[in-house]
């Protein structure tokens, strides 16, 4: 069935201005990318990259398609608040945590990657372990943030899902082949303000046509009916309920969340590779540390949200086409994902919805190619383990391996597209990271306490996975048997739910990011101490 579609809103010059801006961004991109002489330059932009520039890439790269469409579908749905904010806590204490004690130990070492560091403490084989536990996780989450940015736009422009796929994977590989990182950088960093600019006008805009203005918005929020006499207020931040069925709680802000962070920029390459930029020890810990200015971008948003919530209560909707498409139901949408993409293009003046459209584009873009470096250097370290080749040669190698996993990823953003009808495809994205957090987080701890062995830490890391598997429902949820599911009720973190078809997790899987750091150091500590198997040379002073 072919799903409604907003798409005679957009006109001939909303595509002039979307491809427009690609092309401005291409161009600079072309401008800012350097000599590129060796996979120094490729993959760490010849260590020569101002810190404020590597900022805002991580920045952008944190945000991406999921938070500037995502995070205001959060706040417009019925029990919608401003409780995602609390994460903000734990991710800015997980960055400063990055910047004093893990930027100093890979700084000290010749190394393009913290598996690299892993390998130098442990061996080969444990920095091939992580690598590949990073690479499955990192292709199907970023291939599920870039369904996320791909959806709402095949509803409002003409485009097919396919055709926006193959747009958004074009300029990833296209922007990557063209200067690494160096064009990586410098593009995430058109797209952050981009992303600024435009939350910032959509606000302005939607604020400037209520009434009363600010306080109409706060008047509006504060106190909202949700059924049966309850009442909440949707820019509440905080939320300190014990519920372990939830995910936005204080105490998951403060016990989870750093753990997640703690990888997602100390041992994820997506946003380590960005550190190893940076001219020095020192800009890169400015870099990560104030690359928590990103959660100003979340309140954006959040604010964004509530701006939305107030504007289609005072003007609900009528058109059917667009009731459909938001799934209009009892005053409130059931697409959440696609209330703010739909908002700009029925509502903004023509040009500047295409703007800010582009800059869903390139959201997704920007998720596409900051992962096809990670995976084009992670993969050719684990082939060419000691790096003595020509230089030229190693940069054509890195070049088709950015081309190869480029298709690897588009295919699997068609095949996620498949069967997103069966899996909620948001918590999909997120839970494939859960898989990955402890397991890497630990085997970091392991190598920096120089303890443990690959068949410990391999044991560690299957537990942990394991165990992981049995808080989520993903992974049950294609096989659509019955039986299954009584079996799965019988454990402790399952709930059989009303219709018998499925089941219900009563342990928020975010409580496995520190539960599974701690199973695999644990088990990890059991082996005999492992003799590395690879030097790395120590830099100078």
């Amino acid at each position: 069935m072919e799903e409604a579609s907003l798409s005679n809103f957009f006109t001939t010059i909303d595509w002039v201005v979307v491809f427009g801006y690609l092309a401005l961004t291409t161009f600079v991109g072309h401008l800012m990318r350097g000599k590129q002489a060796s996979i120094n330059d490729f993959f760490r932009g010849g260590r020569s990259l101002p810190w404020p520039a590597v900022s805002g890439s991580m920045i952008a790269t944190e945000i991406s398609g999921v938070t500037f469409i995502g995070v205001p579908g959060i706040v417009m749905a019925v029990q919608g608040d401003f409780t995602y904010l609390q994460w903000a806590l734990g991710s800015i204490f997980a960055r400063i945590l990055v910047g004093i004690f893990f930027v100093p130990l890979f700084y000290k070492y010749d190394i393009f990657s913290p598996y690299d560091y892993m390998g130098h403490r442990l061996g080969h084989a444990i920095r091939t372990l992580a690598t590949l536990i990073f690479t499955l996780g990192s292709i199907l989450a970023q291939s599920v943030r870039v369904v996320v940015a791909a959806l709402p736009l095949t509803i409002v422009t003409p485009f097919s899902f396919e055709i926006c796929i193959l747009i958004i994977g074009v300029f990833a590989i296209g922007w990557t082949l063209m200067g690494g990182m160096r064009t990586v950088i410098w593009t995430d960093v058109m797209q952050f303000f981009l992303f600024v600019g435009g939350g910032l006008f959509a606000l302005f805009w939607m604020i400037n046509g209520f009434q009363d203005g600010w306080s109409e918005l706060i008047a509006k929020t504060r106190a909202v009916p949700v059924g049966e006499g309850e009442v909440i207020n949707k820019m509440n931040p905080l939320n300190l309920s014990f519920d372990s069925k939830l995910g936005f709680t204080l105490w998951v802000a403060l016990f989870a969340v750093p753990f997640q962070n703690l990888t997602a920029f100390g041992v994820d390459q997506l946003n380590a590779q960005r550190m190893f930029c940076c001219r020095s020890a020192q800009d890169a810990r400015k870099a990560i540390i104030w690359s928590s200015v990103g959660q100003f971008i979340t309140v954006l948003m959040l604010l964004v949200g509530a701006a939305l919530f107030v504007f289609y209560r005072n003007n609900p909707p009528t058109d059917p086409t667009l009731v459909e498409v938001l799934g209009w139901q009892d005053g409130a949408p059931t697409k959440g994902d696609f209330v703010f993409p739909a908002w700009i293009v029925t509502e903004l003046p023509v040009g500047i919805r295409g703007l800010i459209l582009a800059g869903v584009f390139a959201a997704a873009i920007s998720s596409l190619d900051s992962i096809l470096t990670a995976l084009s250097q992670t993969s050719l370290a684990i082939w060419l383990r000691d790096r003595k080749h020509d230089a030229h040669k190693l940069v054509g190698i890195s070049r088709v391996l950015v081309i190869v996993w480029g298709l690897v990823l588009t295919g699997c953003t068609f095949a996620i597209e498949a069967i997103r009808d069966n899996v909620p495809i948001l918590p999909f994205a997120f839970g494939m990271t859960t898989y990955s957090v402890g397991p890497l987080l630990g085997m970091f701890f392991l190598s920096w306490m120089n303890r443990g062995n690959f068949a410990s830490i391999f044991a560690g890391v299957a537990v942990s996975m394991i165990l992981t598997a049995f808080t989520r429902t993903d992974i049950w949820a294609f096989s659509g048997n019955n039986e299954l599911f009584e079996a799965l009720a019988n454990l402790p973190t399952y709930q059989l739910n009303e219709e018998g078809t499925g089941v219900i997790p009563q342990l928020n899987s975010v409580w496995m990011w520190p539960i599974t750091t701690m199973i695999t150091v644990a088990i990890g500590l059991l082996g005999k101490r492992q003799v590395a198997s690879e030097k790395i040379c120590e830099k100078s002073a």
